[in-house]
């Protein structure tokens, strides 16, 4: 048995460490929250972004192969995700849908001309980078029209930035509270063990031997933490995905797995030197300071 354990009851030895643990688990719950939030952010924005659609409308007098060719040109560029022919015909269906009527019957022809929708890269969803590519697509001879909301883009994009600086200002501040609380709450367990630490140093305890169990307890007692604010992120993590199917932003489990890495690293290395820095300044505190 160690002297730290000889020294304290061990009841009142394992409450400390149990309210220490639950403590950092809660804080890097919420860190870990955080984090989640700021990938989903960039998924979301990522999401949107390679939504943004530009059609293409096609004359009219080039037939159904040339269309195929071009959309084939188009997706060669750098700028192109992905691209979706839409005929004459489907272009007439969708309407129909929409409008709830048949009016290519009411009308007697389909007067709709055949089109492709361009799903941008994410890095080229922006007016700057749109404007040379519809330039470039106008001059070809089978493009009629190139159709998109710029406001949108604009607006999409604005909104994005805006929403990314406030969530990383939020994340920064957060990062510190939580720093803050488990510094906070491992000073308090340390607290408990001043008399201790200055018995042990007293009868001639180096320094470091005095430390070295404390620091293991402390990155124990942060493994343990982060442990448990993995699982409680799990288990928050397939709730959402059962409330919410469509949320496909919670599905990628590589960056998840970067997140709980992170959430045990700051657990082991926030507990390591706050214990570190606790035992020490008791370490430097004459004994008629540990009465205070």
């Amino acid at each position: 048995m160690s002297a730290l354990e000889q020294g304290s009851p061990r009841k009142k030895t394992k409450s400390v460490y149990i309210s220490t643990v639950i403590s950092i688990a809660l804080v890097l719950l919420m860190t870990g929250l955080l984090g989640l939030i700021l990938v989903h952010a960039k998924n979301l924005s990522k999401y949107v972004k390679e939504n943004i659609v530009l059609n293409i409308i096609v004359n009219d007098n080039v037939n159904e192969g040339d269309v195929l060719s071009l959309q084939k040109d188009i997706e060669k560029d750098n700028y192109v995700l992905r691209t979706e022919y839409v005929s004459k015909e489907l272009a007439a269906k969708n309407l129909k849908e929409d409008l709830g009527e048949d009016f290519v019957e009411y009308l007697g022809h389909n007067p709709l001309l055949p089109s492709i929708d361009i799903y941008l890269k994410e890095q080229y969803a922006n007016s700057d980078s749109i404007q040379p590519f519809i330039q470039k697509l106008a001059k070809n001879s089978r493009v009629k029209e190139v159709v998109y909301q710029e406001s949108l883009i604009d607006m999409v994009n604005k909104n994005i930035r805006i929403i990314s600086i406030v969530v990383l200002a939020f994340a920064v501040i957060l990062l510190v509270i939580a720093v803050a609380l488990i510094n906070n709450t491992i000073r308090l367990a340390i607290y408990s063990q001043r008399f201790l630490i200055k018995s042990m140093q007293l009868i001639g305890a180096t320094k470091n031997f005095i430390r070295k169990p404390y620091i293991l307890y402390g990155i124990v007692h942060g493994l343990v933490g982060s442990l448990i604010a993995i699982l409680l992120l799990i288990f928050t993590l397939q709730f959402a995905q059962k409330q919410v199917p469509e949320l496909v932003f919670l599905r990628d489990w590589y960056e998840f797995g970067a997140i709980f890495l992170i959430v045990v690293i700051l657990g082991i290395l926030i507990s390591g030197l706050s214990t570190y820095f606790a035992v020490t300044k008791y370490l430097k505190a004459k004994s008629h300071s540990l009465y205070r």
